[in-house]
């Protein structure tokens, strides 16, 4: 197996074994004779794999190694970057919207009679927070909406920047106010979405996906007067 230009000798000894996910690692004495260096440097390789997510270490459980993740390093990446420029969620989201419309088709022929479910749940409990007389706004339910949407993708890559993005929307506090004719108006949207995706109309519910994510641009712009789709407007504590 070629090791390309991976430099850490941990990294190079766990595609030396062929390490299976949940497999258990020897100990790190054991290790560190096999790959030749101080048990020190082979800790400090050891947090690099740790931080990627290839691996979970206790003294109680020892180490196994985790498989294969995106994620955890685009994470790791993206946090730090909004540390330096909170700015840089506006280009991350950007590519979020770009990747979501250019997989929504090979998504949706993946959807299973299951997924639709459960966007219709979803969708049911964000009407019914929104609706309490103590408004609660459905972050969960936003963000589930859409990794549902986009779950069954063989590409972890895809979903893996795909799940950075709520994970950065939370980082910079998307997730914990929000003007309330903008959630009926997404949560207006992403009704329709699922009544277009239960009618097997996937080009509705495509365009219907590109129209509301233009909503997150106008964050904290005022929506009154403007018409805004079937759901989304709740004057009497009802949706359509």
């Amino acid at each position: 197996m070629s090791h390309f230009r991976i430099e850490s000798d941990f990294l190079r000894y766990l595609l030396a074994q062929g390490c299976t996910p949940g497999g258990r690692l020897p100990s790190l004495n054991e290790i560190s004779i096999d790959i030749g260096i101080s048990v020190g440097k082979l800790r400090e390789q050891l947090e690099v794999a740790r931080v990627l997510g290839l691996i979970e270490a206790s003294p109680r459980r020892g180490i196994h190694y985790t498989g294969y993740n995106f994620l955890p390093a685009v994470r790791q990446s993206l946090m730090f970057g909004l540390s330096l420029d909170r700015g840089l969620f506006e280009t991350f989201s950007a590519l979020r919207g770009h990747l979501e419309i250019a997989f929504w088709d090979e998504a949706i022929s993946q959807l299973t009679a299951d997924d639709q479910h459960c966007l219709e749940q979803l969708v049911s409990q964000a009407w019914a927070k929104l609706q309490q007389e103590r408004v609660e706004i459905p972050h969960a339910e936003h963000r589930a909406f859409h990794l549902t949407i986009f779950r069954r993708l063989d590409n972890l890559f895809v979903t893996g920047l795909l799940e950075a993005y709520w994970d950065a929307y939370e980082a910079v506090d998307l997730n914990t106010y929000a003007d309330y004719r903008y959630l009926t108006a997404v949560w207006g949207y992403h009704e329709q979405i699922v009544k277009a995706l239960g009618r097997g109309t996937v080009e509705e519910a495509r365009q219907l996906h590109i129209a509301h994510m233009k909503l997150l641009d106008r964050r904290g712009a005022s929506f009154e007067g403007e018409a805004l789709p079937a759901g989304a407007d709740l004057p009497d504590g009802t949706h359509s």
